[in-house]
């Protein structure tokens, strides 16, 4: 054999040997997968990369290199983001948001691998970047540099907790619906068309031959449709006529349960495509959409019928984590033999496609309550996961630590076209920007809160908004363009601005660029809830002399009347519980302001880092408040944790303050201001209702489970509450009946 023929079956090996590796599993919380290098004088070397460090989240942490049978870090010299992108890919993220120095991460251990790494961001491995070679630095672990991957998988990447489709993208790489009607062209979402897969020679059609309803299915659901429709295929063949088609595939023999169209058994052509199809013409699709993408509003109503699943804490529509209801209580899904066929029936059953990623580990953030199914093994034909096989859960099987998510196949809107970032740092933050007419302009900030700045992350397919920014003058304004939208009102569900209430013609008191809206997007954001059953066996009564409330009063804790009492002499009639507040998001809950405008108060001696934290509301049977209280976040900090979580907030000398992720705040309940003043609240039945964040100052990914309620009986000395529950736990019946309650007739709780 020839020199050069033999180097040319080597680099064929070892390029088939890397694309079988990257589609292997590895092991957590290491994540490694090997990576191609180019031959040595001492031949080939297998490179892994790992995520190390503490504290840190699944996607970022400090980097790690296997070389040479050894473990060892970079140092963050010459270090950017363009070096972060390849790293992270190489992990199986599909980019990076930033990168971290001076071990933040903790430092490493062993050899320095790389120094001086200068990436361009474009390459498949970090090995053929500029460096200063293998092992050759001057740097200590103090430098090891870290680096923060986006919280996404690449095609094909399977980790312990994201199951995900491998399919062979060497033949079929994307599909796509093109539609031929003049109006169907610009109507958003696409919802019938001529099937067109696309490979390394461009887009080609598939041949109808053998074509069946299973196979429409498949690709509905890879466009985001839950289901298929029969297709009128007399126009399209007058059309397939006039056209030079090029057949890619020839036979396609879908089970219909498939998540993607390369996933089917697939013959391809391999003489003249132009001919490859006798008797037949390019294959055509027709997709029903979902209630949330439905043209008719008849549709669009269906999607608030009384649904017996639904999805929470995702960014995005159509991802989060599974919740189910059963009876009248809403339960979580245990990730035990959790997979894509599953998924999938969550999915369409849902009004999505199939299913993009079968997430386990609590990945949307841990649910509460009951969970209510465990080892759910579908065969992706039911309408509904409760056709499914199941196990219901014992105490000993599942925790919310093993909580299922899904992300699906959504229809593409093109919404992120019609809004842009400008000015800012980095492409997460800045002035929003829209598409009105024919021209880009900024958007008025009056009225500019959390609600329209999650609207706009999500439109930007950013994940969260972590901050609604209201002056933006700090940001470069070199290419500040006039104000074209003013009034903007969301209720925070909407898919684009464009969606919500806005002003016909600009109004805007305040029309510079400083005053333009802006925001911060994260791919993550925490998620506040409070321990409903701790306050139901922690309420009761306390008649407090009024010479211990002056601080109370000073901070208005009281209620009006107290201002009228003949101080210091008499009394409050005061209603007091413990809270308990747990952060079960992806990231930490931090306050909107920074220290230097935390507001010292010197009859408490601490800092209130909001001003309102949480509202405390005795109200009638119709709703109506009678009595009312609230809470200033004077110390936000970790209490304390899940086993396996640190402690990151204390309010001790001046600290930081916020709730870590697997985190708990508890406010005693007889701590100052933990009650609500009830001196002028006659006899009789009431709801206790609890709101947490209740101005949305801080950005979460759940803001539905930030209210508690519970009914209440009070016989003017004495008060029993029962039935506490957290806002969106129950039914829509079962809470209509628990607002409707009539009141205990005796004082005796069943």
């Amino acid at each position: 054999m020839e020199p050069c023929q033999w180097l040319l079956h080597i680099v064929v090996f070892l390029h088939n040997a890397w694309i079988q590796s990257c589609f292997a599993q590895t092991p957590t919380p290491v994540r490694s997968i090997p990576t191609p290098t180019p031959l040595t004088a001492q031949g080939p070397e297998t490179l892994k990369f790992r995520l190390s460090g503490f504290p840190r989240k699944h996607n970022e942490g400090r980097i790690e290199v296997f070389y040479k049978d050894e473990w060892g870090t970079i140092c963050d010299d010459d270090f950017s983001l363009a070096n972060a992108h390849v790293l992270c890919r190489q992990l199986g993220f599909v980019s990076a948001t930033g990168w971290a120095h001076s071990a933040k991460y903790g430092k490493g251990t062993g050899k320095i691998w790389l120094d001086n790494v200068q990436c361009s961001g474009s390459e498949r491995s970090v090995s053929v970047c500029k460096s200063r070679g293998w092992g050759n630095s001057d740097c200590t672990h103090d430098e090891d540099a870290g680096v923060i991957c986006k919280d996404e998988r690449l095609p094909g990447y399977m980790d312990s907790n994201v199951i995900e489709v491998q399919v062979d993208e060497n033949k079929v790489e994307e599909v796509r619906l093109r539609p031929v009607f003049t109006m169907a062209t610009k109507r958003m979402p696409v919802t019938e068309g001529v099937v067109e897969v696309k490979n390394k020679d461009g887009w080609a059609q598939i041949c109808d031959n053998g074509w069946t309803p299973k196979n429409s299915r498949v690709v509905c659901g890879m466009m985001g449709f839950p289901h298929e429709k029969k297709v009128n295929k007399s126009f399209y063949k007058l059309y397939a006529e006039r056209q030079k088609n090029r057949f890619l595939v020839h036979s396609v023999a879908c089970l219909g349960t498939e998540v993607h169209l390369a996933a089917c058994p697939l013959e391809f052509n391999n003489g003249n495509a132009t001919e490859s199809c006798p008797g037949g013409m390019p294959a055509v699709v027709s997709c029903v959409p979902g209630p949330l993408y439905a043209q008719s509003s008849a549709m669009r109503k269906k999607l608030k019928m009384q649904s017996t699943i639904r999805l929470k804490g995702g960014a995005k529509h159509g991802e989060g984590r599974v919740e189910v209801l059963k009876g009248s209580e809403w339960g979580t899904v245990c990730d035990d033999r959790w997979n894509l066929l599953s998924a999938s029936v969550v999915c369409r059953e849902l009004g999505f496609g199939s299913a993009k990623e079968a997430l386990t580990g609590a990945r949307m953030g841990q649910g509460l309550g009951p969970i209510h199914m465990n080892e759910v093994q579908c065969t992706g034909h039911e309408r509904s996961l409760w056709n499914c096989r199941y196990k219901n859960i014992t105490t000993e099987d599942c925790k919310h630590t093993e909580d299922a998510s899904v992300r699906c196949n959504v229809p593409y809107m093109g919404y992120e076209k019609t809004v842009r970032l400008s000015g800012g740092r980095s492409q997460y933050e800045g002035r929003v920007e829209v598409r009105v007419g024919q021209r880009w302009g900024s958007v008025c900030s009056e009225g500019w809160t959390t609600k329209e700045a999650m609207v706009a992350c999500r439109q930007l397919g950013l994940g969260f908004s972590m901050h609604a920014i209201t002056e933006t003058w700090y940001w470069d304004s070199s290419n500040v363009t006039e104000m074209v939208m003013s009034g903007v009102k969301c209720t925070g569900d909407e898919m684009s601005l464009n969606q919500c209430q806005h002003h016909r013609t600009v109004n805007c008191q305040k029309a510079t660029a400083r005053f333009s809206a802006g925001v911060i997007c994260s791919e993550t954001a925490s998620d506040l809830v409070l321990n409903s059953p701790l306050v139901q066996q922690t309420t009761y009564i306390e008649d407090r002399p009024l010479h211990m409330l002056y601080c109370a009063a000073e901070e208005d804790c009281l209620s009006k009347s107290a201002a009228k009492a003949n101080w210091p002499y008499g009394h409050r009639r005061l209603l007091r519980f413990s809270s308990q507040i747990h952060n079960i998001g992806r990231a930490d809950f931090r306050p909107k302001a920074g220290r230097h405008s935390w507001v010292w108060h010197a009859c408490h001696g601490h800092y209130h880092s909001m001003d309102i934290f949480t509202h405390y509301d005795l109200m009638s049977a119709n709703g109506t408040k009678v009595a009312e209280g609230h809470k200033a976040s004077f110390c936000l900090e970790d209490t304390d944790c899940e086993e396996g979580v640190s402690k990151r907030y204390e309010c001790a000398n001046f600290g930081e303050q916020g709730i870590t992720v697997g985190c708990w705040d508890l406010y005693r309940h007889d701590i100052d201001c933990q009650w609500i003043d009830i001196t002028d609240v006659k006899p009789g039945n009431y709801i206790l209702q609890v709101v947490i964040n209740p101005n949305y100052e801080v950005a979460e990914s759940d803001f539905t489970n930030n209210a508690m309620k519970c009914n209440c009986k009070y016989d003017g000395h004495r008060i029993w509450v029962h039935n506490c529950h957290i806002g969106d736990a129950f039914s829509e019946e079962a809470e209509k009946k628990f607002e409707k309650y009539p009141g205990q007739l005796n004082n005796q709780i069943s």
